[in-house]
């Protein structure tokens, strides 16, 4: 069930069945994040990843009120000129958000501008509103952008799209994005919540320590620093457990599989 949160305010956290949803809160703002909302997030995060119950963390944001949804419009450029702010600490937001213990949705409900596009794409998978535009306007700001962001870009979006990105700051169209693989579905309002609970009911359904163990070695496979050994001793552990157990049983039996997480 979707949380209900207050008029405006840094982002919600509410956790429920094994999910934790964030949803950046300043419509009215176009969910432009300041680095109030900055803060928040990062003990949001830490909050769920000490949570061994929660197993899904969904990122989204409140667009009520808005003519048209926009999911984040960015960061607030005036928090550049506070002291110990800018891009560097907003660049933890992102770093954080992929290094999250828990497999991360991003229910792109709106539009996304700037650094958001990069909160974005720091998350294991999303799903878009159909309708929605991306644009990253950095250089037309006169702006470098960081190094993990730029990694993330090329990662995700390829290098001709990362090019294009940065280098015209055009917009993206929802089918261009698609194109692009970034999306596990792109649906209209009218079967957004059925297709965000669905991809979350089948990721629950998994066996939790083999997800956990397998999105942390792809990540340190996409980082460049995947360990043979360290990934065998994941492996080992898998097919030592008590869920391999109940899979194979479950596949035999031709039933659902019951996992603790053992």
């Amino acid at each position: 069930m979707s949380p209900a949160v207050p008029l405006a305010s840094v982002p919600v956290l509410h956790i429920e069945g094994g999910v934790a949803t964030i949803t950046l809160n300043r419509p009215a703002q176009r969910n432009r994040l300041e680095n109030a909302d900055l803060k928040a997030l990062l003990a949001h995060f830490d909050t769920v990843n000490r949570d061994a119950a929660v197993r899904v963390l969904v990122l989204t944001a409140n667009t009520s009120g808005q003519p048209r949804p926009v999911f984040c419009a960015g960061y607030d450029i005036g928090g550049f000129d506070e002291p110990g702010h800018g891009s560097t600490f907003f660049e933890e937001i992102p770093d954080a958000l992929a290094a999250m213990r828990p497999v991360t949705v991003c229910a792109l409900n709106g539009s996304v501008y700037g650094g958001a596009t990069d909160v974005v794409l720091a998350c294991d998978l999303r799903i878009g509103l159909l309708g929605i535009e991306w644009r990253m306007p950095a250089t037309a700001l006169g702006l470098h952008y960081y190094p993990s962001g730029l990694q993330r870009y090329v990662s995700r979006f390829g290098l001709a799209a990362t090019k294009r990105a940065f280098l015209t700051a055009r917009p993206f169209t929802d089918r261009q994005l698609e194109a692009l693989g970034l999306f596990e579905a792109l649906v209209g309002p009218g079967d957004w919540a059925a297709t965000q609970q669905a991809l979350v009911r089948d990721m629950l359904a998994l066996a939790p320590v083999a997800v956990q163990d397998t999105k942390q070695s792809i990540r340190e496979i996409e980082a460049g620093l995947g360990d043979v050994a360290r990934m065998r001793e994941r492996e080992q552990r898998a097919s030592q457990s008590a869920d391999f157990a109940e899979g194979r049983a479950a596949f035999a039996q031709r039933r659902a599989p019951v996992f603790t997480g053992r």
